[in-house]
């Protein structure tokens, strides 16, 4: 029977696998996944798969419009060990060194794999002289030597990056086991175990019917977090966020429902972008080598970077961690020598002078195409500006803060690592719930703490700089382990705790609201019985904006604020359950709505927790602006309760794994 609005079909299906997300991470486990199916069923274990996605896979996920570089390629001139060194110093200090040192020495293959598959790589010949990918020359994997814009990015033809991956991902799991424009909303734990996940639920953005799904092992790979904070573009220019605007934080969200332990929550990544238009710095600093100055011309790391010995070690690296950067900068926009500037005038010109006629015509040109593949918002800053790089500087500005464990944030969920680096297997400090786990992996490479549930890309904390080849080699770890899982599960029955009735009176909660009070008043917007997803939305990036260290506060807050904060997000959380939803897109819009709001209060309660300011530049906790390496250098991490709707915050030990000292030599 066809549904209706209100009243959708409902729709049940069994698998032993779903993957939920259609970005890097989600395509990662896609195109993995097969091979080891294949080996489950010699065995005598037949597997099905099914990947699920609120978008399509073609524009799902973070890279979706496309990119310039690729973040993460170690090469033959580092080692993973290397990767983990830059990665925990740029986090100052706290990161999971296994699942880093896991990932630098897988990820070098997924790029190849791209390469494979058509993806442009620019390389350079033997005369030194740089290519972009339109030429061909060597692959990477025979040698080819990439043109580099820094010492882990390569640069790429990126328009349509996520386009190609996303081809062999759906060539490899078969188009049949996909199934697109499908949110899923709410993970469901399992009736006889509830540290088990069993099952998930959404419903169609598209069609009147809601999906129920039962597994034995799951992959949340549902992005990040943007637009909880209010953002420095609003109005026209709202959608212009530096991270897609479609990630809402459901990774984090579901996770913690279910029961996950969450780490690091209070960490976050405030970009320095191109004003107004968010467009990205990293080619103009590192391929370009432009410089940053403030409104008199003087080079802002230069003139403040004696404010980099307040915090060893981590500002004496050779790159300083990108929060201590964004620390320089504002020092120069509180006591007033903004704006700050891009000089882009001087590093094209400088270019001129070492680099041919023709390298310096491609790179001006590169200069746009690094927006039109990934912001082209920012293209058209520059066009209504009259700015032409090469003879107008641009304005940068700091970003309101994302959430997100894939780039320069390593917010997440705690997860199992590998084995055979030696790991801590015990937990050193007390306080930690006695269900959890001990140390560092307990089995699967990339499940969390919550039976049958795994994670990868933005979804695993505790290990930034992984964007985007980083991203699709963690789901390609999660696919065989999630296969194991199966195969050591396979007699197991996942049973829902929680009826279909109930999960389909819950999620269209917003649209029986609409309905009952639809007639109340005149005008459809303005109604005492129900508020609009769009209005819930402004009430939380307001409340996050001015008490969690937004953009309103300079990125500052203190015990006083996130008490105000904390209240006023109860409050929220109440008047949630009064949005509304006229139509499926508003359903979408609501559920976000819920996914950001536990989000936000994630990292609220986070912050609130760790008594210093460990990240200076990202945010600063000005009752405790200091970074306190004796008591603090540790993992914050927290579970949240869904019944009693309370949050538990903890430490755990931080350990280094690789020897840090390489990085101040």
């Amino acid at each position: 029977m066809a549904g209706e609005f209100g009243n959708p079909e409902v729709i049940e299906e069994e698998v032993d696998i779903l993957i939920i997300g259609g970005g890097m991470g989600a395509c990662g486990a896609a195109y993995e996944i097969g091979p080891w199916v294949d080996a489950a069923k010699k065995q005598g274990v037949d597997i099905k798969v099914k990947l699920v996605d609120k978008a399509a896979m073609d524009r799902s996920g973070a890279v979706a419009q496309g990119l310039s570089a690729i973040n993460t390629y170690i090469g033959s001139e580092q080692d993973p060990a290397d990767y983990a060194r830059m990665v925990s110093n740029d986090l100052m200090g706290i990161t999971r060194d296994d699942l880093t040192y896991d990932l630098g020495r897988h990820v070098d293959e997924s790029v190849h794999l791209f390469e494979e598959w058509g993806l442009p790589i620019w390389k350079t010949d033997e005369n030194g002289e740089r290519f972009d990918g339109s030429k061909g020359m060597t692959p990477l994997k025979d040698g080819g030597k990439p043109v580099r814009s820094g010492k882990w990015q390569i640069m790429i033809n990126g328009e349509s990056y996520k386009w190609i991956v996303a081809e062999a991902a759906k060539k490899a799991l078969g188009i049949e086991n996909i199934q697109e424009r499908v949110f899923i909303v709410k993970l469901v734990n399992d009736k006889n175990d509830k540290n088990r996940v069993a099952g998930a639920v959404g419903f169609s953005v598209r069609d009147h019917k809601l999906f129920v799904y039962k597994f034995k092992a799951c992959l949340l790979v549902a992005g990040g977090c943007v637009n909880i904070f209010r953002p420095r573009s609003v109005g026209e220019g709202q959608g212009r966020a530096w991270y897609p605007v479609w990630n809402a934080g459901s990774t984090y969200a579901m996770a913690a429902e279910a029961g996950a332990e969450l780490t690091l929550m209070e960490n976050r990544f405030v970009p320095t972008r191109f004003k107004d238009g968010y467009g990205p710095v990293g080619a103009w600093f590192l391929l370009f080598k432009s410089k940053a100055t403030n409104a008199f011309g003087e080079v802002y790391m230069d003139r403040n970077k004696e404010m980099l010995d307040d915090y060893p070690p981590y500002g004496q690296a050779a790159v300083p961690a990108s929060c201590l950067r964004n620390h320089l900068m504002l020092k120069e926009m509180r006591e007033g020598r903004g704006p700050i500037w891009m000089d882009t005038v001087t590093a094209l010109a400088n270019l001129r002078e070492t680099l041919t006629p023709r390298e310096v015509k491609h790179l001006e040109a590169e200069a746009w195409e690094d927006f039109l593949d990934m912001c082209i918002g920012q293209c058209g800053i520059w066009a209504g500006e009259n700015i032409e790089p090469e003879k107008k500087n641009s304005e940068l500005m700091p970003t309101e803060p994302y959430l997100l464990g894939s780039h320069s944030g390593c917010c997440g969920i705690w997860v199992s690592g590998p084995t055979d680096v030696g790991a801590p297997t015990d937990e050193a400090m007390d306080g930690v719930p006695a269900h959890l786990p001990k140390g560092w992996n307990w089995g699967y490479r990339g499940m969390t703490t919550v039976q049958g549930l795994f994670t990868a890309a933005d979804g695993v904390g505790a290990s930034g700089h992984k964007f985007s080849s980083g991203s699709h080699a963690e789901g390609r770890m999660c696919a065989k382990s999630m296969v194991q899982f199966v195969m050591d599960n396979k007699d197991h029955t996942p049973e829902l705790d929680t009826s279909v009735e109930d999960l389909v009176n819950e999620i269209y909660r917003p649209v029986r609201n609409f309905l009952e009070f639809k007639d109340y008043t005149t005008a459809i917007d303005v109604n005492p019985n129900y508020i609009t997803p769009r209005m819930l939305q402004f009430r939380l990036q307001k409340i996050m904006d001015e008490y969690v260290a937004g953009v309103a506060t300079y990125y500052t807050t203190n015990e006083h604020m996130l008490d105000l904060a904390e209240a006023k997000l109860g409050m929220l959380k109440e008047d949630s359950l009064k949005m509304r939803a006229k139509d499926l897109h508003e359903l979408l819009r609501a559920w976000e709505n819920y996914h950001r709001i536990l989000t936000a209060e994630a990292h609220m309660k986070h912050i609130q927790f760790r008594e210093e300011s460990r990240y200076p530049g990202f945010y600063y906790r000005m009752d405790k602006n200091f970074v306190d390496e004796e008591n603090w250098k540790c993992f914050v991490n927290s579970v949240y309760d869904k019944e009693t709707k309370q949050w538990t915050c903890f430490k755990r030990a931080h350990v280094d794994l690789v020897d840090k000292s390489k990085l101040f030599k």
